[in-house]
């Protein structure tokens, strides 16, 4: 594969997780291959990767698992507790 920018032959594919909306409404994708290019810096999502993100994001219901994860404010002594 090669840099959609600068069309060196050497990117590399790493695997990432981002969260998609907030509070009840938050999902995290885990595993995403994101694309890294060493020469030019650039870093990106193919279009096949965004089609696939906004599916799972459109089947969430049926492609989701529950599971309760600890969330930290950045910059927060004392964060709330949670109810």
């Amino acid at each position: 594969m090669k840099c959609d920018f600068c069309d060196n032959e050497r990117v590399n594919i790493r695997k990432v997780s981002r969260t998609y909306g907030q509070g009840k409404d938050l999902l995290v994708i885990e595993n995403i291959p994101v694309i890294n290019c060493p020469e030019c810096g650039e870093i990106y999502l193919t279009a096949e990767t965004l089609h696939e993100i906004e599916r799972i994001k459109s089947n969430r219901k049926t492609l989701a698992v529950t599971r309760f994860v600890e969330v930290a404010n950045f910059g927060e002594e004392n964060p709330p507790l949670a109810v």
